[in-house]
This record gives C-alpha cells, sequence and structure tokens, in this order.
C-alpha cells in the first residue's frame, strides 16, 4: 500500500552502503522508476531521499529495487533514528515511535530487508543486525571466515590427499563465496547497469572455474571478499565521526516548572522552557542563560579547547559541557534545530553537493567500464582467432584483465577523501557544503575580511559622548536610543546598553527605518530624528565645520562616530569602539605565509578603516555600501578565487559573489543556512585553518587518484603480457581501493590548526 504523502519528498535509511559506488547504483536504479525525481544518496548518513508523483511508482517497490541490489532499506519518521530489525524478529515497540512500516502507518517496528551482496562496483552488504558488531560477527565477516576456512582445508587435502578431491573443495569455496555476488550481478543488470564489479567478478570467477583454474578462482573470491570487509570497516570509521556528534547531546534534560523539576526526554524540548544545567552536565539544548554564571567547555560542539566564561544573557549550545556552576537556561532552539543536529545536516546535505573533479570521475569512468570489457574481448578472441595463440591463456588474461580494470579504487578516490575533510572539520567547528566547496576555498588566492563582526568582536561600546550646541548627554541619549530602539544592529545595541547603564529612558518613536549604509531615522516624540554617519549629517545639514573636525579626531582615534541631529540641528556626536579579536593579527600571519593576499571591505569611515586594518597591516576600501562590496569583490575575482567573510547577513551579496562564502562566529543560523561555509568558532585563525584543511583534502585525492590510475595503468600492462595471475589482479584491485580509503582517513587526523 502506498504512502498517503506521495507528493512529499521521502526519505528512507539505508544500510550496507561502502563507497560512492553504493550510492551511484542505488540512485541509477531508482531514478528509472515512474515518478522519481530529485535522487539524493548519502552514504555516510545512510539515507535515500527523493520525490514522489503521486500515482505513479509505490513505496514498497522502491524499496524492493534497493534490497534487490543488496541494501537494507527501512522508511523512517524522525531523521536521526538508526535501528533496524530483520523480517520476522520479535521486537519491542520503540521509544516514541520513531519508525512506521512504509505500508502500515500505525505499526511499531520498522522493517530492513536484507541478504548478502554489493552494490556496484563491488563489495557485499552488511546485515542490519550488524551494526555495531566487531567485524567477524557480521555476514560479510562470516563469508570471508567460512571461504577461508574451505581454502584452507582444499590446500590440505591438496598436500595430504588428493588434488582431484582438493579442486572440488576450491569449487564450492568458489561458488559459495561467487553465489551473493552473482546475484547482486543480475539485479545490477535488471536495473539496467551491466558493468559493475559484480559482473566482472562473477564472470572472471565462472570463466577460471571452466578453464580449470579452480584454485585461483577460489582465492579469487575470497580476497575479494577479504577487501570488502577491510573497506566496510573503513567506511563505518569514517561514517562514526560524524554519527558521534549525536550522541553528544544527553538523552534527557531536567526542566523546571512551578520551582520544581522533572526529568524529560531532550528530544521532546520546547522553545521557552527552563532546563537546569548541574556542573558536569552536559547541555541539552541550544539556550540562553538565565540564572548563573559558570565556565563552558565548547570543545564537544566548536572544538574549542579553552572553556568560557558565560554569564547571563550569554548563548550556549546543545552537547557544550556546564563545567563549573549550576545554570538555569531558557531553551531558545527545539531539538531537531539545534547547533548540533544542523550541523549533522550540514554535513550529510554536503555529500550531495559533488566536487567538480568527483563529477568528472563518475563521467570517466562510465566511458571506462565499456572499454575494458570490450579490450577484455579483444584479448580474449584475437590471439587465438587472428594467431593461433591458446584459447586457455588468453582467455585467462582477459579474466584477469576485466578485474583489474575495475575502477573501484578511482570512483572512491575523491568522495573518500571529502567525507573524511567535512567530517576533520566539522569536529572542529568549520562547516563546509560539499566537495565543491572544499575545492574552491583550496583556490583561494584572496581573502576579503568584513570588519565589524569579523576582525573585530562586533560588540562596540560607546567610549565617547560629545554635545553639540545646548543639548546635554542625557539628551543627546534620550534621543539616539529612541531612533535604535527597535534595531539590532552592534552599534544601535552599543548604544542602548549605554543609556541603560546610565539610567537614560529612550524617547518614545515610531516609524524607524534604516537608510543603508547611511544610519537610522524615526519620529521620535512630535519630530524626526537621526543617527547617521558624519558625511550623511553634513549633507543634512546637521553638522557644522567645528563638529566634523571633532569627528574626525575621533576617527582618527580608530574609533567609528555617529551623529545625532535633527531637522538641521546637531544634537551630538556618539564614539564607540569595537576592539580587534586577539587573534586576528595572528591569522592575517598565517594567511600571508599560506600565499593569499588579506584585505579589508568595512562600510566604516577610512581613519577608524586604517587604525584598526593598519595594527594588522591589511590593506582596507572604506565606505563600501553592499552594492561597493559586492563590485569590489567580482574585481578580485577576475585575478583568482576569492573567499569573503562576513556575518552572512549585511554582507549576503558579496558572499554570494565569492567563490567561497563564509559565515562567521555567533552568525550561526545565518551561516548554516546562506554561505557557503561556516566558522562556529569566534576566531579569527579559523579562516587559515579552513584553507589548510581543504588543500590538505585536495593533495589528498590527487594521491588517492595518481594510486588508482598508477596501481591499473602498471598491472593493465602486466596482464596484456601474462604476468599477472587472477588472484595477483583481483588483489590488486581491492588492494587499491583499500589503500586509497586508509589514505583519505587520515585526513580524520588532520589538524587545520597547524602550521606546516
Amino acid at each position: 500500500m502506498a504512502d498517503k504523502t506521495l507528493g512529499e519528498t521521502q526519505e528512507w535509511v539505508v544500510t550496507g552502503m561502502d563507497c560512492a559506488s553504493c550510492a551511484v547504483k542505488i540512485r541509477t536504479a531508482v531514478e528509472r522508476l515512474p515518478g522519481v525525481t530529485d535522487v539524493n544518496v548519502a552514504v555516510m548518513a545512510e539515507k535515500l531521499t527523493l520525490r514522489l508523483e503521486p500515482g505513479t511508482t509505490p513505496r514498497d517497490k522502491i524499496e524492493a529495487a534497493v534490497v534487490k541490489l543488496g541494501f537494507g532499506i527501512g522508511a523512517t519518521k524522525a531523521a536521526k533514528a538508526k535501528a533496524f530489525v530483520l523480517p520476522g524478529a520479535k521486537v519491542e515497540e520503540p521509544a516514541h515511535d520513531d519508525y512506521a512500516r512504509h505500508d502500515h502507518p500505525d505499526a511499531k517496528v520498522n522493517v530492513m530487508i536484507t541478504d548478502e551482496g554489493h552494490g556496484a562496483p563491488g563489495h557485499l552488504h552488511d546485515d542490519p543486525a550488524d551494526k555495531g558488531k566487531e567485524w567477524f560477527q557480521t555476514g560479510k565477516g562470516r563469508l570471508v571466515i567460512g571461504t577461508g576456512l574451505l581454502l584452507a582445508a582444499a590446500w590440505a587435502v591438496k598436500l595430504l590427499a588428493s588434488e582431484d578431491i582438493a579442486n572440488w573443495a576450491f569449487i564450492a569455496a568458489c561458488v559459495i563465496g561467487v553465489a551473493p555476488v552473482a546475484r547482486r550481478a543480475f539485479a545490477a543488470l535488471q536495473a539496467g547497469m551491466p558493468f559493475t564489479i559484480e559482473m566482472l567478478m562473477t564472470i572472471a570467477a565462472v570463466g577460471a572455474l571452466f578453464i580449470g583454474a579452480a584454485e585461483e578462482a577460489a582465492l579469487v573470491v575470497f580476497l575479494f571478499a577479504v577487501g570488502e570487509v577491510l573497506e566496510s570497516v573503513a567506511a563505518n570509521k569514517a561514517r562514526s565521526s560524524i554519527k558521534a556528534l549525536a550522541d553528544l547531546v544527553p538523552k534527557s534534560a531536567l526542566i523546571e516548572e512551578n520551582g520544581r523539576t522533572r526529568e524529560v526526554a531532550a528530544s521532546e524540548l520546547q522553545v521557552g522552557q527552563m532546563i537546569f544545567a548541574r556542573p558536569g552536565d552536559r547541555i541539552a539544548a541550544d539556550g540562553e542563560i538565565v540564572e548563573g554564571t559558570s565556565g563552558i567547555d565548547e570543545s564537544p560542539v566548536t572544538g574549542e579547547s579553552i572553556p568560557k566564561t558565560k554569564v547571563p544573557g550569554d548563548q550556549v549550545f546543545a552537547g557544550s559541557i556546564n563545567a563549573e556552576a549550576a545554570l538555569r537556561i531558557r531553551v531558545t532552539k527545539a531539538a531537531e534545530d539545534n547547533t548540533i543536529s544542523r550541523i549533522i545536516k550540514l554535513v550529510e546535505e554536503a555529500e550531495s553537493a559533488r566536487a567538480p573533479t568527483e563529477r568528472f570521475i563518475d563521467r570517466f569512468s562510465r566511458i571506462y567500464m565499456p572499454i575494458i570489457v570490450g579490450l577484455s574481448l579483444l584479448v580474449a578472441l584475437v590471439p587465438p582467432m587472428g594467431f593461433g595463440q591458446d584459447w586457455d591463456t588468453w582467455i585467462y588474461r582477459a579474466l584477469a584483465l576485466l578485474l583489474i580494470g575495475c575502477p573501484c579504487a578511482l570512483v572512491i578516490s575523491v568522495p573518500a577523501s571529502i567525507a573524511s575533510a567535512l567530517s576533520a572539520g566539522a569536529r572542529r567547528g568549520l562547516l563546509m557544503k560539499g566537495g565543491e566547496v572544499i575545492e574552491a576555498a583550496a583556490r583561494v588566492t584572496r581573502v576579503a575580511f568584513d570588519k565589524t563582526g569579523t576582525l573585530t568582536h562586533g560588540k562596540p561600546a560607546v567610549t565617547d559622548i560629545v554635545t553639540l550646541g545646548s543639548a546635554t548627554e542625557a539628551q543627546v541619549l534620550a534621543v539616539a536610543a529612541g531612533v535604535e530602539g527597535g534595531s539590532s544592529h552592534p552599534l544601535a545595541l552599543a548604544i542602548l546598553r549605554r543609556a541603560e547603564a546610565d539610567k537614560i529612558t529612550a524617547l518614545p518613536s515610531r516609524e524607524a527605518k534604516a537608510i543603508v549604509g547611511k544610519g537610522v531615522e524615526a519620529i521620535v516624540g512630535d519630530a524626526k530624528a537621526w543617527v547617521a554617519s558624519p558625511k550623511f549629517a553634513m549633507d543634512a545639514g546637521a553638522l557644522d565645520g567645528l563638529g566634523l573636525r571633532r569627528a574626525t579626531q575621533l576617527e582618527d582615534e580608530g574609533k567609528t562616530v555617529v551623529v545625532v541631529y535633527r531637522e538641521r540641528q546637531g544634537l551630538g556626536l556618539i564614539a564607540l569602539r569595537d576592539e580587534p579579536r586577539a587573534d586576528a593579527a595572528e591569522a592575517v600571519r598565517q594567511l600571508r605565509k599560506l600565499g593569499i593576499t588579506p584585505v579589508v571591505l568595512t562600510g566604516d569611515n577610512p581613519r577608524t578603516a586604517a587604525a584598526i586594518a593598519g595594527g594588522m597591516g591589511l590593506a582596507y576600501r572604506a565606505e563600501m555600501m553592499p552594492e561597493d562590496k559586492l563590485e569590489e569583490i567580482r574585481k578580485m575575482s577576475e585575478a583568482g578565487g576569492v573567499m569573503m567573510i562576513g556575518d552572512g547577513i549585511n554582507d549576503a551579496p558579496a558572499l554570494k559573489q565569492a567563490s567561497i562564502g563564509v559565515a562567521m562566529g555567533s552568525g550561526t543560523d545565518v551561516a548554516l543556512e546562506t554561505a557557503d561555509a561556516a566558522i562556529l568558532r569566534d576566531r579569527v585563525t579559523d579562516v587559515p585553518g579552513l584553507i589548510r584543511l581543504s588543500r590538505a583534502a585536495m593533495a589528498n585525492i590527487r594521491q588517492n587518484v595518481t594510486l588508482a590510475l598508477g596501481l591499473k595503468a602498471v598491472f593493465l600492462v602486466t596482464t596484456v603480457f601474462g604476468m599477472t595471475d587472477l588472484w595477483i589482479a583481483i588483489l590488486a584491485d581491492t588492494g587499491a581501493t583499500v589503500l586509497v580509503t586508509l589514505n583519505a582517513l587520515r585526513l580524520l587526523r588532520f589538524n587545520p590548526e597547524r602550521e606546516g
């Protein structure tokens, strides 16, 4: 029975995927079904998502297509649920009814169907019940052990007894090992994919049996299975680094209601509820501290090793550790929207944003496989038919060529490195939306910084209030606070904080509106008032020469100055200063060491920009409107890749125009939604760190591609000249795949903070 929500995006959990080839196979099979569009397969997240048109293909037919390829599949109602059971298994009702069978909305279990075998290019899949087990406890592991024992027994019989009996043992080991592979091969053939490693493996094994090479056929099947186990272990290691993020959030939380606390599931927390975090507790939700001061260890979320002291009004992340004192925290985000959930979602979605190199290799492998099959046919037929050579010899070489030619290692070379880089970055608060972003970041030659909130803390404070005419400081602050009352701009918040500290009540105001790049106006009392830049105030006739000279003096001190005035009547100047981040100068040094030219693009005045940028040795462009930043990024892009670092809102046009736009720091929501990448920690040194990680990933990809193609080239030649046996052929293929995967996993240990 089809799902009632066929018009919506459908989602499944799929088990047994070890590499990008698995995703290609599932995608190809499912895309052929009527009404199926927008197919995405995320290997690390083990998810299949697609859009299904009403009245076309039932969900159970989609699931059957995936099952035939040798994968386990089950429909979910909760995207993060990962529990599976086998058909016929006796199970208890899952907590919170996370699962429902696709054909029974009220069912209490999620049925998974699987058998052994593998997807494209080759591999046997895990039984869902094998999750969390050691390799030798899994179906794949048992197959390796079983065929290995048969192989060992056959060799023992060969040495101690009859070669004829041993030959039958080798045949048995080969048939048992190749049977699940053959099933997958013919399933792929029915799905329109004839050129898969399963098919090549089946042809090679059966062909070897027919020409009397049973011993080598059995050894080939055994080595193939061993390679699959190693690849599965490697894939699970990479996958676990992302899944471990979900375990950072505690399963329960203490909520406070009517002066009493009670324990509830963290997944049920609602925005606005009050939770209680004891010393040593992991914080259960993103929220705002209402009461208490404590050191918060955010290293599980952002990788920041030094605890931060947080006070009432500060934001905290779910999964961070309350190190010192009890806290009362107001929940600001539901469980599915907290920072960790969004990081996980971002990394999962990044898998579908494939790098240009990956797309090229996919296209190349589609042409390459038929060429290898055609070449193998020529090797098998031409020498015997054209030159009277021995049939068995050349068929044997053709079979070896088939195995050598499999592009497993090449296909996995890019996505394995990308997945590892994404995982390594996510653990350190460096988030990138896919392989394309990694490639762009690696090619960057210039970095453009916004000033406020990026190179500076983004929390300016009022340093001077200068009155003009007969106005008093209290009057200047009262009018300014009235104009800025509804604004969230950092300068506005600084003015409001100063008014509150001086116990100045803001004058009532209405009809406030921003004048982009110039200031804010509102009706305060019964007349219009403005808080604007000195240049705009001069043009409006509200600032005379004396006032302008005083504003210039303040700007020379590195302060930002705004003028508070009414119609052609200046009331006063307010000077604010936003201190540079402590690591900003170090970040600039590291960027220059990487051969990258940094520059500041700011809407501030030239004197303030010079005071901030000059201390770091940075070039700057001042008094830039959003459209000016956009044009400057466009010009810079003509000379190479440009990275723009901003807050993700005011700098949105420039962020989009840049080769890669990076949102930084506390603007986490915007960072995860609008920019190409995000830096969760308020550290400018994470900018060169992100570039180092991207360059390391691209270097790793080049190593993998060279390794994969190099081994293929060597063994293709040795095979044609009869220097490579079947077992060497399969060892070269699976060995290259494992080597490429293990090389990619090295990125998981890469430290972007380390120079060199």
